[in-house]
């Protein structure tokens, strides 16, 4: 089954998340509804990037990789450049 990792911005905190899941849409949904605890405060969030993995494993061995990375940083190496500090 396919996962994807995603990264989201919030415009009204300057701040990125990173997530895995099946279900992308209902994800989004989920996260700009304020019912995750942990994106509650930077409603709304915007989807940045999404990039397709295999399985669960792979999934979170990528979502690792940005958040070690940083995802802006993330971003950038890949020509996406917000022109935010």
């Amino acid at each position: 089954m396919a996962y994807v990792v995603y990264i989201l911005y919030s415009p009204s905190l300057c701040r990125f998340y990173v997530g895995q899941t099946e279900d992308l849409v209902d994800r989004l949904i989920r996260h700009n509804s304020g019912r995750n605890k942990s994106t509650k405060a930077g409603v709304p969030w915007t989807l940045v990037h999404s990039e397709q993995a295999p399985n669960r494993a792979e999934a979170l061995a990528r979502e690792r990789k940005i958040k070690n990375l940083g995802a802006r940083r993330y971003l950038r190496n890949l020509g996406i450049d917000f022109g935010l500090n």
